[in-house]
């Protein structure tokens, strides 16, 4: 899909509001409303919809510095179209997790969980990363808690599909893995093994 470079749109929608206005009181009304009227269009848009889909082409690639400086640029997060607003938690959960702050991931995935994501892929890819977070902590109830509601999700997309097949195998050996626990990860088989993440 087409995006605009959050730069050259925000450029844009000073030079069309400004410029607009000044031939608006210039030379009239309808030389210059146009350009206001499209500079309010790119305005509302970038207030709506932010730069979460510039943030997640960089996220894509695995550029995380990238994607936390392109979604550092949606100011008004509250502002967002809902859908938009959740990826927007969602992104800086899996930012955190990352960078294993699980403290500050946590609250993140949850956040964009109660504002709604639009398909179960998503849902479930939050609950893996919770169960996740509870098995770092050794907390086996709070994984497998996080884990039975990944289940329920109709998880559609295949690479996920996958990913909840290694985790259910690993949280399988969960025995193995806390005899064998080192540092908050787990092993499965005889090798240290975390579950892949999205």
């Amino acid at each position: 899909m087409f995006t605009i470079n959050p730069y050259l749109k925000f450029a844009l929608i000073i030079i069309l509001i400004g410029g607009g206005a000044a031939l608006w009181a210039s030379m009239g009304i309808w030389y210059g409303i146009f350009f206001v009227l499209i500079g309010i269009v790119l305005l509302v848009g970038y207030l709506l919809l932010g730069t979460i889909q510039s943030a997640a082409e960089f996220m894509q690639k695995m550029d995380f510095d990238g994607t936390e400086k392109r979604l550092g640029l949606t100011f008004f997060p509250k502002l967002l179209y809902k859908p938009n607003r959740a990826y927007y938690y969602l992104i800086k959960g899996t930012l955190a997790m990352h960078r294993k702050q699980y403290e500050l991931a946590e609250p993140l995935m949850l956040q964009a969980d109660e504002i709604g994501l639009p398909s179960d892929n998503e849902r479930a890819m939050i609950y893996m990363q919770l169960s996740n977070i509870a098995a770092t902590r050794n907390n086996w109830t709070g994984a497998m808690a996080h884990f039975r509601k990944v289940k329920e999700f109709k998880v559609t997309e295949p690479a996920m599909k996958e990913q909840i097949r290694d985790y259910e195998k690993a949280m399988g050996n969960r025995g193995m893995a806390k005899a064998g626990m080192r540092g908050g990860g787990f092993q499965a088989g005889g090798k240290r093994r975390r579950p892949k993440m999205r």
